[in-house]
C-alpha cells in the first residue's frame, strides 16, 4: 500500500435527510450544488434532492464532491449519537470530504467520503480527551487504524468469496448472537459507538491527536503478516478478555487475555473460567492499572456524560422480581414469567459470562454472548457482562431481589482504555503499551504522508 486510502462512513440513516454544504461542492453530474438547506428524500426508490425551488432525481446513489477537501465541509442535520447507550441524542454534525447518498431499504443513508488519517483526527479527538498523555493518543491512533484496515480487509474478502456472515444460532432451549460488523455491507463503518466514535469536525480536532496521528502516519499492528483486528473497551475489570468469547469463534494471538498489571495479583487465579475464581476475583478489588478513581487521568477516556459514573471497575445492580421479569420479557422478547434463578453456564478467561441461563417459571433458556446477555439485563446495556449474581429475599421458592455484582465496562478485550490512559500517565510509551495489551504483534508501517 503506497498511499492512505479513502474510507466510507455510515453517519445517519432516515427517511429524509437535511443537509447543507459550505463552500463549493458538485454532484456527479458536476453540477454546482446550493449553499441554501438541502433536502433528500425516497420517492418511489428513487433518491429526490431538492433546493432552491431545484429537483433532482437519481436512480440508487448521488455523491457530492468538494472541489478541495480542506477548503469545504458539510453539515448533517439531526445525526443520532450514542444509538441505545443512556445518553442517545440528536445533533447538527459537520464533516469534510464527500457525502453519498444511497438507498437502504425504506430509508436513505448519508455516507461520508474521507481519507483514512482525516478520519482518524476525528476519532481520536472524540473517544479520548485534548488532556490525555501523547502516548496514550499515539496508542489509539495505531489501534484505531489497524482495527479499520482489518475490517476493511474482511469485507473485502466475504464480498470475493460471497460468504454469508453468520453472527446467531438459537434453538428452543439457546439464543447465542454476537454483535460486531452485520449492519455494515454498504460502507467500511458507522460513526457511533458499535464501530468506533466519529463526529466529523463537529468536535474540534485537537493539536494533540492530531500529533499523535502524524506521529504514527500510517502505523499499524500486524501478526502474521495480517493487519490486526485490535479491538478496545472502557475497562477490563482487571483482565482482558479472548477475541473468540465474545464475537465471532476465530482465535487471534494477538487478543488473549492478559492481566492488567505488571505482574499477576498474590492469590488470585488469572483464568476466571471457574465459577469460584470468578466470585472470587469479582468481589474483590485487585490492583490493576485500571483500578484508578483519579479524575484527571478519567477525563482524559471518559466523554463529560459518562464522568459521573464512578464505579466501573467494581459496580452493583440491584432489581426486584418485578423489574426483573419486566425487564427481560421486554430486552429479549420472551416470556420467561417469573424469574427463578440467572444461572451462569459459561464464563471467559476475565470473568465475563459467555453464556447465561434464564431460569423462569414458563421458560428457561441459554443466551449469549456477551452483549446479548448485557442487552437482557439492562434497558440500555449493562457495565459488563462480568458479573456474579445473588438471589435474596426468597418467598415461595422465587427471590425477591437479584443483585448483581460486576467487573469492568465493556466486551474487555483489547486495549483497557483507562488501564491505558494510566500507563501513559506512568511514563509507559505507546510501544510499551501496545505490547502488554496486544502481545504477539508487532508495529509496521503501511505507508507514508
Amino acid at each position: 500500500m503506497d498511499q492512505q486510502p479513502e474510507i466510507q462512513v455510515g453517519i445517519m440513516a432516515a427517511p429524509e435527510i437535511r443537509f447543507q454544504f459550505s463552500g463549493r461542492y458538485l454532484n456527479q453530474d458536476h453540477r454546482i450544488c446550493s449553499t441554501n438547506e438541502i433536502i433528500a428524500k425516497l420517492e418511489n426508490g428513487k433518491i429526490v434532492v431538492e433546493s432552491d425551488h431545484n429537483r433532482m432525481r437519481f436512480d440508487h446513489e448521488v455523491v457530492f464532491t468538494p472541489e478541495k477537501i480542506t477548503a469545504g465541509y458539510f453539515t448533517l442535520r439531526d445525526v443520532v449519537i450514542g444509538i441505545n447507550f443512556h445518553w442517545e441524542q440528536k445533533l447538527d454534525q459537520q464533516f469534510r470530504g464527500k457525502l453519498r447518498l444511497i438507498v437502504e431499504g425504506v430509508n436513505l443513508r448519508a455516507v461520508n467520503i474521507v481519507p483514512l488519517e482525516e478520519y482518524l483526527r476525528s476519532v481520536i479527538s472524540s473517544e479520548m480527551s485534548a488532556t490525555s498523555s501523547p502516548e496514550l493518543l499515539k496508542a489509539h491512533a495505531v489501534i484505531s487504524r489497524s482495527w479499520l484496515l482489518a475490517q476493511m480487509e474482511k469485507t473485502r474478502s466475504l464480498t470475493a468469496n460471497q460468504e454469508k456472515y453468520q453472527n446467531w444460532f438459537e434453538t428452543g432451549s439457546e439464543r447465542i448472537r454476537w454483535y460486531d460488523r452485520e449492519d455494515h455491507r454498504d460502507f467500511d463503518v458507522c460513526a457511533d459507538d458499535h464501530c468506533q466514535r466519529y463526529q466529523g469536525i463537529s468536535r474540534i480536532i485537537s493539536e494533540k491527536a492530531s500529533q499523535a496521528i502524524d506521529a504514527t502516519f500510517g502505523l499499524v499492528l500486524k501478526s502474521d503478516d495480517r493487519i490486526c483486528d485490535a479491538r478496545f473497551s472502557k475497562c477490563c475489570g482487571g483482565i482482558s478478555e479472548n477475541f473468540e468469547l465474545v464475537w465471532e469463534p476465530v482465535e487471534h494471538p494477538y487478543l488473549k487475555a492478559i492481566v492488567d498489571f505488571p505482574e499477576e495479583p498474590d492469590g488470585f487465579e488469572p483464568n476466571l473460567r471457574s465459577e469460584a475464581a470468578a466470585e472470587k476475583w469479582i468481589r474483590s478489588t485487585p490492583p490493576a492499572f485500571c483500578n484508578t478513581h483519579d479524575q484527571a487521568i478519567l477525563s482524559q477516556v471518559l466523554p463529560d456524560f459518562d464522568q459521573a459514573t464512578r464505579d466501573f471497575f467494581r459496580w452493583k445492580v440491584t432489581y426486584s422480581q418485578d423489574q426483573i421479569s419486566e425487564l427481560v420479557k421486554r430486552r429479549t422478547g420472551i416470556d420467561f414469567g417469573k424469574i427463578v434463578r440467572l444461572e451462569p453456564v459459561e464464563r471467559g478467561y476475565s470473568g465475563r459470562l459467555v453464556r447465561l441461563k434464564i431460569v423462569g417459571a414458563l421458560r428457561t433458556m441459554v443466551i449469549g454472548k456477551e452483549l446479548e446477555i448485557r442487552k437482557a439485563l439492562s434497558d440500555s446495556h449493562l457495565y459488563s457482562s462480568a458479573f456474579v449474581i445473588d438471589h435474596l429475599d426468597m418467598q415461595d421458592e422465587l427471590p425477591q431481589k437479584f443483585v448483581l455484582t460486576g467487573a469492568g465496562w465493556g466486551h474487555g478485550v483489547g486495549l483497557c482504555q483507562i488501564g491505558a490512559a494510566v500507563m501513559g500517565e506512568q511514563g509507559y510509551s505507546f510501544e510499551a503499551i501496545l505490547h502488554h495489551y496486544f502481545r504477539n504483534a508487532r508495529l509496521e508501517k503501511l505507508y507514508k504522508p
